[in-house]
């Protein structure tokens, strides 16, 4: 008997075969169908010769997904968990478990897809409302989006949007300086800095105290608590401001106003921050959710997702995403922000651990974290330190008696003996911040510390009963009187089966890939293995504070190395940014750098960015936000980059081209044959190349960006690489670039410059999302170098069977010149409406009834579908939404031939709901049968959506964006 030795890996069961869905023998039968002899020549007749690899990726072999666990411990032990009680908008606390294991680590959440289909995202929208709801009441504010990316990027979208909707009088008068305290987290200013540039915006950073009005500005931002700490009343400041047309944002910490007058209540006109400690782990720095909270005069200008209540067809009340005509899909180079996603899963975490805590179990948490900063203040001053803050909610500034250097050095070495870390503000300053998670005995051990560094002997203290715990270090006049949280959703479930039932009601109502797949062109629905997403919620990467000594985090440095190494051979690109925290960041930060690069060549003048018309909405959004000038390219009747078109507009704008921004392949899911001349043409005009990653899962191990042309290429690593989609959320964009460009990359305050030239941040912490990281390292470590590669031929195997299922139902509007698509293809369904008015949409909606969600809507081609099936689903499932479409054919001629109502009929009504099924009053001609089991599976396993067509004209005409009144909740209730 001969043993196979084939492979490397010390366990047979590799990770490939569970990741790609597509067997041997179904294999077979795909590409007879498909019509071609093998798998190889469906990839010579897709991806053009000229730019394929020759040569295997120089990538790691697989391992197992054992191994791979095994190996990532080793990585997670080099970290060390220390308590940090560091602050700056980090702080550690409770994720309640019954969060933790029914969102945070259920599929069901993680797996959804941005709820453009709201019918079928009725669980998470009301998550959202929740969330809306809690930071408008807790902020005082009139409107709340449905989160952000971190606190510094909600700071710059905060400084642009103020400067877009300025007053008139101070539009009159050209202001166009925002003043920033320099009491704001030193992350938050760092990023302030890379926004304001390209807008025009002149920075003016300084003590708020002592800040003297001028006709120059247009708005101001403070922090509260500010970045040491210090509790101030800016009531006046803000009130004078006004009077000058001069508007004022306040970057808040979410848990302190359970305590601490709403910044809303003294005039602020924004507020914004992290959601982080409402139950979600540190993770070295993200992913979290920011918050956005504005007065209703700006609900126009908010940038991000809101989300509103409507009406369905049958007047039930239904959740959908408001006010979409500010988003950059619609209004492109015009958009309020290139925003293209949220962090709706952490969110919805913070929303659940308020809905769990309740107003009052928040207020006892705020009490206790103050109580015991207050204790602490008091027994450092007995020991003869001085605290700087007069008022304070959870920090202290500790001011190092003489001989400072001696004392403070100290202070630190004790410190890291006994495990802890503080900020140590400057020569003579420490900051100290509690959080939930502090003990009595850590201030035990910090009064020992201290103690120890000025010869005294540490006092005994007991915690719970100090005698002068309880007085507050806030004045009276900024102690919170008004009530928050009143609605029922944060009274009714604050015990666990309550919680879980609540949670799992919601989840109920949304189709994730735990239903069906997505066949979402673009976006790339592909699965996110379970064995990449474990280590996530690993102490040792999931506990860490951002700023820690970098020697603390050996595991997650040793882990970004090799993760930066496997990208950079992946796209044959030279460096990586791993900063950028969402695609549309990835996006802004790619053309900033080349913009730097121009700039240091004593080009500055360059702005000019060729877009194709096909490209996404983030490109033209992301190069405005970076100071350029937009100019549009034809795409011909192919769906090909128009070379004509491309050259006279390169070469009129020679003098002035910045870059082009493509997409590879193309929007139309094609692998446009003159991509090499195309990326030559600009740079023969002194241009630069940008390639948009989004449809990078096709390229991995059969080319590379850096081989096409590119200079720059940002990664969607929540599509690409596999990080969940989170319901809309949390994504990642980093960037990888030529040898060139490399020294332009983003810096970070705390971090240590690659290079005098490098940018400053765009993120608030140096490596992003650090915490996610982990999953797309997984993904390439356990597939290997032929698995990446395998994962991009099954993408094109998928798109390519699809497209020969379906082509004579639904015509493919665009193909490569041997008739193949890429990894997506867009089916044209404009016939059906010019013939029986059947629009796009009614498919969409129809396929719900079938169980599945829609593939892209509109989008790059209105009245098309966009379908990618991505490489993980299984020949069967890929059959089953063949059959369904099919159907839907077939439903749609009995339109078309006048057997089926024109407007009463199975597509114009879809979704039907069990209510509508199980009513006594069903007047449709057609069957109830017909309309909920269209197919025999459906018997099997069938997914309800929760409630029928929305209107979205009416909730976008009767805008409401936090939770109902609690009279409309009781009315609901007797019904």
């Amino acid at each position: 008997m001969h043993l196979d030795q084939s492979s490397k890996s010390a366990f047979p069961d590799q990770f490939s075969s569970r990741h790609i869905g597509i067997s041997a023998s179904e294999l077979s039968e795909m590409l007879q169908i498909i019509g071609c002899d093998s798998l190889e020549t469906l990839l010579n007749e897709t991806v053009p010769k000229a730019i394929r690899l020759k040569e295997p990726l120089n990538l790691p072999e697989a391992i197992s997904e054992a191994e791979f666990l095994r190996e990532l411990k080793k990585i997670a032990q080099k970290n060390k968990t220390f308590k940090s009680f560091i602050g700056m908008g980090y702080y550690g606390t409770i994720l309640p478990t019954v969060i933790a294991r029914n969102i945070f680590e259920n599929p069901g959440w993680y797996t959804a897809y941005t709820p453009y289909q709201a019918e079928i995202a009725q669980g998470r929208l009301e998550a959202l409302l929740n969330f809306q709801t809690m930071v408008a009441d807790l902020t005082g504010m009139e409107i709340a989006n449905a989160s952000l990316l971190d606190e510094g990027t909600a700071a710059a979208e905060a400084m642009s949007m103020m400067h877009r909707a300025r007053s008139p009088e101070a539009a009159d008068r050209n202001a166009h300086t925002f003043f920033v305290s320099d009491k704001c987290f030193p992350q938050t200013i760092d990023v302030l800095r890379t926004r304001a540039k390209p807008l025009g915006i002149q920075l003016q950073i300084g003590d708020a105290q002592n800040l003297e009005l001028n006709d120059r500005l247009y708005g101001i931002l403070l922090q509260f608590p500010d970045a040491d700490g210090s509790v101030a009343d800016y009531s006046a400041l803000i009130e004078e401001a006004h009077k000058q047309h001069i508007l004022v944002a306040v970057a808040a910490d979410l848990l302190s106003l359970a305590l601490l007058t709403p910044p809303g209540e003294i005039g602020a006109d924004v507020v914004f921050g992290s959601a982080q400690r409402f139950g979600v782990p540190r993770g070295f720095g993200g992913p979290h959710a920011a918050f956005f909270a504005a007065r209703d005069a700006f609900k126009r200008h908010v940038p991000g997702r809101v989300i509103g209540v409507s009406i369905d067809r049958r007047g039930k009340k239904a959740y959908r995403m408001a006010l979409q005509t500010r988003e950059q899909h619609i209004r492109r180079e015009k958009a309020t922000s290139n925003i293209c996603t949220a962090q709706t899963l952490l969110a919805n975490m913070a929303s659940m651990y308020a809905v769990y805590h309740g107003p009052e179990g928040l207020k006892a948490i705020a009490r206790r974290i103050h109580k015991y900063t207050r204790i602490l203040d008091i027994e450092l001053t007995k020991l003869g330190f001085t605290q700087a803050n007069r008022y304070y909610f959870d920090t202290l500034k500790i001011a190092i008696p003489s001989p400072e250097k001696e004392r403070m050095s100290g202070i630190q070495k004790f410190a890291l003996e006994t495990g802890m870390n503080f900020r140590y503000i400057d020569s003579r300053h420490i900051g100290i911040s509690f959080d939930e998670l502090v003990l009595p005995e850590d201030i035990q051990q910090i009064l020992r510390i201290f103690a120890r560094s000025v010869g005294k002997e540490s006092p005994r203290i007991d915690v719970n009963n100090h005698p002068q715990g309880d007085q507050a270090a806030i004045p009276k006049a900024l102690q919170r009187r008004s009530e928050f949280m009143a609605h029922p959703v944060f009274h009714q479930y604050h015990t666990e089966t309550k919680m879980l039932r609540y949670i799992k009601s919601l989840e109920n109502r949304d189709l994730s890939l735990t239903i069906s797949m997505i066949p979402l062109g673009s976006c790339t629905m592909k699965l996110n293995a379970t064995t990449e997403l474990i280590p996530v919620i690993w102490p040792e990467f999931s506990h860490l504070h951002p700023f820690i000594p970098r020697d603390q985090a050996e595991g997650y440095h040793q882990m970004f190395a090799e993760l930066e190494s496997m990208l950079c051979e992946i796209t044959g690109l030279e460096a990586v940014s791993l900063q950028p925290n969402s695609g549309a960041q990835g996006e802004f930060t790619g053309m900033m750098v080349i913009r730097a690069y121009h700039e240091d060549r004593g080009q500055g003048h360059r702005n000019v960015a060729l877009i194709p018309s096909s490209a996404h909405g983030t490109n033209p959004a992301s190069a405005v936000m970076a100071g350029m000038e937009v100019v549009i390219v034809k795409c011909d009747d192919h769906g090909n980059i128009d070379l004509a078109d491309l050259q006279a507009k390169a070469q009129q704008h020679a003098n002035r081209l910045a870059a082009l921004m493509v997409t590879y392949p193309s929007t139309h899911g094609v692998f446009e044959e003159d991509i090499k001349e195309i990326c030559e043409i600009v740079h023969q005009n002194g241009g630069q190349v940008y390639m948009d990653g989004a449809n990078m899962n096709a390229q991995v191990g059969l080319t590379k960006p850096g081989i096409i042309g590119a200079d720059v290429c940002h990664l969607n690593l929540h599509k690409t690489f596999s990080i969940p989609h989170g319901g809309g959320g949390p994504g990642m964009g980093p960037i990888c670039v030529a040898g060139h460009l490399a020294p332009y990359l983003p810096g970070h305050v705390f971090a240590p410059k690659k290079s005098e030239k490098a940018l400053p941040a765009v993120s608030s912490t140096h490596w992003g999302s650090a915490n996610i990281l982990v999953i797309s390292y997984g993904y390439i470590k356990m597939l290997g170098k032929e698995g990446v590669k395998k994962a991009s031929e099954y993408a094109i195997l998928n798109a390519n069977y699809i497209k020969s299922r379906l082509e004579k139902y639904y015509p493919v509007l665009y193909t490569g010149k041997k008739g193949r698509v890429g990894h997506e293809l867009i089916f044209d369904c404009r016939p059906f409406k010019q013939q029986g008015g059947i629009e796009v949409e009614d498919i969409a909606k129809r396929l719900m009834d079938y169980g599945f969600h829609a593939p892209t809507v509109s989008f790059p081609v209105i009245g098309t579908l966009m379908v990618e099936p991505t490489e993980s689903e299984s020949k069967d499932e890929l059959d089953r939404f063949c059959d369904a479409m099919i159907s839907i054919y077939e439903e749609i001629q009995e339109v078309l031939k006048g057997i089926a109502d024109p407007l009463d009929n199975v597509l114009k009504n879809a979704p039907h709901t069990a209510e509508e099924a199980l009513s006594d009053n069903w007047t449709h001609p057609y069957s109830r049968e017909k309309a909920v089991y269209p197919l025999p599976y459906l018997r099997e396993h069938k997914f309800w959506p929760a409630v029928a067509r929305i209107d979205n004209a009416y909730g976008d005409r009767n805008l409401v964006c936090t939770c109902p009144p609690v009279e409309e909740y009781l009315a609901d209730e007797e019904k």
